[in-house]
């Protein structure tokens, strides 16, 4: 109950900027559907290393986005992910279930204003990840000497930027074209490294996601 209220109340402090052109937006809802493509972080130490990421997966997302007269705009939005963890090295390898959930809002911005056919855009914004391990835990994991991939969760915050484009098809319907990512720090409670074992780099995730959408706009004027 804590996280939702403080979500909640993240979200609220985002779209005050909006307040005082509620007369003027349009609102906007939709879906869309993609890929994931995480990048790897190296775990390294006195019992050895390997390279530890989120594999290739399936992406989805929903939107609510709050459209102003001109140029700009605010989204709430939901991700879901279905990328395992991986570890590899050494010549071996390991995988495990997971998924991903993100609530974060972004602000947008256009280069064609309110109404115009094709609307390219940027945003930004911030929330929070959920990585959740859903598989079966083994006793004897390969690199467990290195890392070990659990059915906890570790909920993170999230940076997330990205672009794209949309066309309208209709008064009411348009098609959402869009590439994001999504930053995280390293999930060091499902992808755990052994004692002795440090995560290099910056220790963060970087996640693409490519994706194809369709938005209904509520007010077609």
């Amino acid at each position: 109950m804590r996280f939702a209220s403080m979500l909640v109340v993240s979200f609220a402090m985002a779209a005050l900027p909006f307040a005082p052109l509620a007369k003027a937006q349009k609102w906007e809802f939709g879906g869309g559907a993609g890929g994931g493509f995480y990048t790897a972080q190296d775990i390294s130490g006195a019992n050895g290393s390997a390279s530890a990421k989120l594999a290739n997966g399936l992406a989805g997302s929903a939107w609510l986005v709050n459209n102003t007269a001109g140029r700009w705009g605010g989204e709430l939005r939901y991700d879901y992910g279905m990328n395992d963890f991986a570890l590899s090295g050494g010549g071996q390898s390991a995988t495990f279930a997971a998924r991903t959930q993100a609530f974060h809002y972004d602000v947008l911005w256009y280069a064609a204003p309110n109404g115009s056919h094709i609307r390219p855009f940027v945003s930004m914004g911030a929330g929070v990840k959920l990585y959740q391990g859903t598989g079966s835990e083994v006793q004897l994991q390969p690199l467990s000497n290195v890392a070990l991939l659990t059915q906890q969760q570790d909920l993170v915050p999230v940076a997330s930027v990205g672009g794209g484009v949309k066309v309208q098809m209709s008064p009411r319907l348009s098609l959402r074209l869009e590439l994001h990512d999504y930053l995280t720090p390293f999930p060091k409670k499902v992808i755990t490294p052994n004692v002795g074992e440090k995560v290099g780099g910056l220790s963060w995730l970087n996640d693409f996601v490519p994706m194809i959408g369709i938005s209904y706009t509520s007010d077609a004027r």
